[in-house]
């Protein structure tokens, strides 16, 4: 998904340069569009696998991230699965989110959740067909997440 053409010249169009990606354990191999020229480099340093595109637009693929906190508030934008507790932690630190939805998933929870949140202004939210015109919209127009109450549960049940 990430390393379609189309894909990697709207990154580079938006002055992306550098792109991090939590595969999970499970991820196999980097996918290149054999389009894309020149070829892009290919390096592996330890668990990680870093994709050059002719120094233009480096994406780097990680199994897991030690410090998953610190890498979100260092990114300019998240692009992630639709799964809950990464939402909430993307949108609590303030950071800008798009979600991409897996539609294979049976009882699609994700897109509800996706749907909900983007209708509230706080993220947008694509599959992987619409991503690359989901990456083109304004990112400045996401509302911040709003900070939790700390006293609902007593409001409701005090």
């Amino acid at each position: 998904m990430m390393t379609t053409k189309s894909i990697i010249n709207t990154l580079i169009s938006l002055g992306y340069n550098f792109v991090q990606i939590q595969t999970g354990k499970d991820f196999t191999k980097v996918s290149i569009d054999p389009d894309i020229s020149p070829a892009p480099k290919i390096i592996t340093e330890n668990s990680s696998t870093v994709v050059d595109f002719d120094g233009k637009l480096k994406i780097k693929y990680d199994p897991y991230f030690e410090n998953f906190v610190n890498e979100i508030q260092s990114s300019d934008l998240i692009i992630s699965h639709a799964g809950a507790g990464t939402c909430l932690e993307v949108l609590r630190q303030k950071r800008p989110l798009i979600v991409v939805i897996n539609e294979d998933l049976m009882d699609n929870h994700q897109t509800e959740l996706a749907e909900q949140l983007c209708n509230d202004g706080y993220l947008y939210y694509s599959i992987c067909d619409t991503l690359c015109e989901v990456l083109q919209k304004d990112l400045s127009k996401l509302k911040p997440y709003p900070e939790p109450d700390k006293f609902l549960f007593c409001q409701i049940f005090g």
